[in-house]
């Protein structure tokens, strides 16, 4: 008996591995099983028939099947890989729908001509879906350029858990001979702290000093910071 599949790969922390499975139930898809994977996997930069989730897809899979993705980047991070995984699937017999404008490449075209209007369509659809990966990135970019511009503390790191006098102390007491574990109990800093500032000072008061000079007006100008949840989702319509 043929089934159908719902594949759930999650390019980003903006689009949780959950999110996918929901719209396509929304837009009535009923599935025998789930294949999900997102960007912890150990395995991306593996072909998708060598990754974990791959081999998984190739085994419930057989011809006559419906393999369903959110949309066909989900398949590839270019033109190429997503070519070349979703034909995989065709050559199997397996026929691939998106959740996305309910497109269907079907594994098996009544005439040549079908199979000619699918190839051509796939082929576009995956330079579209290349494209808008490139204007994301592009978008993603200049967002963090205009966070940096507006808020001098935007993409500065973590806080430092230390300040200056604290810094002046350690080095104080490690130029005295005395060792990292007995100047962390005295400064009341982790170890490991204490050893990173041994190791380069400069670097710890220069990056103390990107915060203190700027806290001030954090506190007091916070309408100036931008609303980058509400800017990602303007650019990531795509992705929703």
């Amino acid at each position: 008996m043929a089934k159908t599949v719902f594949y759930e790969s999650s390019s980003s922390a903006l689009q949780p591995i959950g999110h996918q499975l929901v719209q396509a139930k929304k837009a009535g898809f009923v599935f025998d099983d789930v294949v999900a994977e997102d960007t912890s996997a150990s395995d991306l930069q593996l072909p998708l028939y060598k990754r974990e989730t791959g081999k998984r897809l190739l085994d419930l899979l057989r011809g006559g099947d419906v393999l369903v993705c959110f949309w066909i980047d989900r398949f590839g991070k270019n033109y190429e890989e997503i070519q070349k995984n979703i034909r995989l699937f065709l050559d199997m017999g397996v026929t691939v729908k998106t959740v996305v404008n309910g497109i269907i490449f079907d594994a098996n075209p009544k005439d040549r001509m079908t199979k000619e209007i699918r190839d051509a369509l796939l082929s576009f659809m995956s330079a579209l879906a290349k494209a808008q990966a490139v204007a994301w990135k592009e978008a993603q970019a200049a967002g963090i350029a205009r966070a940096k511009a507006v808020n001098k503390l935007a993409y500065k790191g973590r806080k430092p858990i230390y300040n200056k006098t604290q810094v002046t102390q350690i080095m104080e007491m490690f130029g005295n001979g005395i060792g990292v574990n007995q100047i962390a109990r005295k400064i009341g800093l982790n170890k490991f702290a204490v050893s990173r500032i041994t190791r380069d000072h400069v670097g710890a008061l220069a990056k103390l000093a990107k915060w203190e000079d700027q806290v001030e007006t954090v506190i007091t100008d916070e309408e100036r910071i931008p609303n980058l949840a509400d800017w990602v989702a303007k650019y990531s319509r795509a992705y929703d």
